[in-house]
């Protein structure tokens, strides 16, 4: 579903130059849940910013579905069915929770259809009361309310691909284990595939294959299970 060929991602400071991602190739298959873990700074989040077009590439080809959208624009890039979740999610002024998953249920086969068209439902899955259908997406949102909501409008889209960033971030231990409990879910869905940034082992033990990121580079990858040493570290 997705192959990174070859990535390098080069910010410049005046004359001087620092490699993010070095020479970086990475291939993720439809039905496959990968977790894209290592110690700050290596990478990672620019990684999934490079997926989604948030950052461009400074060498190297990315091909999605068999097309090459090293130059697609983030616009583009979603409606060929690429979703990204920030690590810390934007506030929308004068739109309400409901507003925004109705405007991420625009695809024909969606997270929402499978649980019955029910947006009270899918914000449970994310640990949230009906009563946030109404509420509005600004500051009156905490930053783990706010996360979750994000969250929720990924899962409506039910996009090919879906990238989280950081998704335990400001969140509380019961609302993650749902979390953890969404994720499992898309595991299970064959025509998908799922890339998460993430630290928590409780994560990083349920994909199907970790990647573990150092200095811009693979330093790692393998089933969690055959990573026992590595992840401890």
């Amino acid at each position: 579903m997705l192959d990174l060929q070859n990535i390098e991602f080069v910010v410049k400071n005046g004359a001087k130059r620092r490699a993010i991602i070095q020479d970086l190739s990475l291939s993720v298959k439809a039905g496959e849940f990968v977790a894209i873990t290592g110690p700050n700074g290596s990478g990672k989040s620019s990684l999934a910013r490079l997926i989604m077009g948030i950052n461009r590439a400074s060498a190297g080809k990315l091909i999605f579905n068999g097309q090459d959208i090293t130059e697609k624009t983030i616009t583009e890039r979603a409606k060929l069915g690429i979703a990204y979740s920030f690590q810390q999610p934007v506030y929308f002024k004068g739109l309400s929770v409901r507003d925004l998953l109705q405007v991420a249920a625009t695809a024909k086969e969606t997270f929402l259809q499978d649980t019955g068209t029910d947006y009270e439902k899918l914000l449970a899955t994310v640990g949230l009361s009906q009563d946030y259908l109404e509420r509005q997406i600004d500051n009156s949102l905490s930053g783990g309310e706010l996360k979750r909501v994000e969250i929720a409008s990924v899962l409506a889209r039910g996009a090919k691909l879906m990238v989280f960033d950081e998704p335990e971030a400001g969140i509380d231990i019961w609302s993650f284990a749902r979390l953890t409990d969404v994720f499992r879910k898309l595991h299970k869905k064959p025509d998908c595939a799922v890339v998460v940034i993430s630290h928590q082992k409780s994560i990083l033990n349920i994909a199907d294959r970790v990647v573990i990121l150092k200095d811009g580079k693979i330093q790692a990858q393998g089933r969690p299970e055959d990573l026992k040493e590595e992840l401890a570290l």
